[in-house]
């Protein structure tokens, strides 16, 4: 049976660090320190998802427009084309993606609003106990 995002957030947890696309960016990084998180989704007043501001978005920002950037609104900067999964999508499916793409954080939809968030060491640790379990059946097998 494949791992899916929906196993991995029943685990975890489906709580998201998020903030309204006018917070400041130097608020933003604050979050994102205050927290020990890589992104923060930009939500809507409906929660929908606005958009997503990483650690890259952060650096790529100070590195374009230096410390006045640290006043401007997060929606400036952030990334409004976010990838999303959904509940039913598989760890392996999601990997490739994320590989492909080089995201670290998709954020996870069911019904048109945001109800988890998967980073790439969420799904690197479910497939790492995928392969456990499957050693343990093998190891079962063979000594049965």
């Amino acid at each position: 049976m494949a791992i899916t995002v929906r196993m991995i957030l029943d685990q975890k947890g489906r709580a998201v660090v998020t903030a309204p696309a006018g917070t400041p960016i130097a608020e933003m990084a604050s979050i994102l320190h205050q927290n020990r998180i890589g992104a923060v989704v930009i939500v809507s007043a409906d929660n929908k998802i606005a958009g997503i501001f990483t650690e890259r978005d952060l650096v790529g920002a100070i590195a374009k427009h230096g410390a006045a950037t640290l006043t401007t609104p997060v929606s400036q900067e952030m990334t409004e084309k976010v990838y999303r999964c959904e509940e039913g999508t598989t760890v392996n499916e999601l990997m490739q993606v994320m590989t492909e793409r080089h995201f670290r954080h998709v954020p996870v939809e069911t019904e048109g609003r945001l109800s988890g968030i998967i980073s790439i060491g969420d799904a690197v640790k479910s497939r790492i106990r995928e392969v456990e379990q499957e050693a343990e059946h093998i190891k079962s097998y063979i000594a049965g």
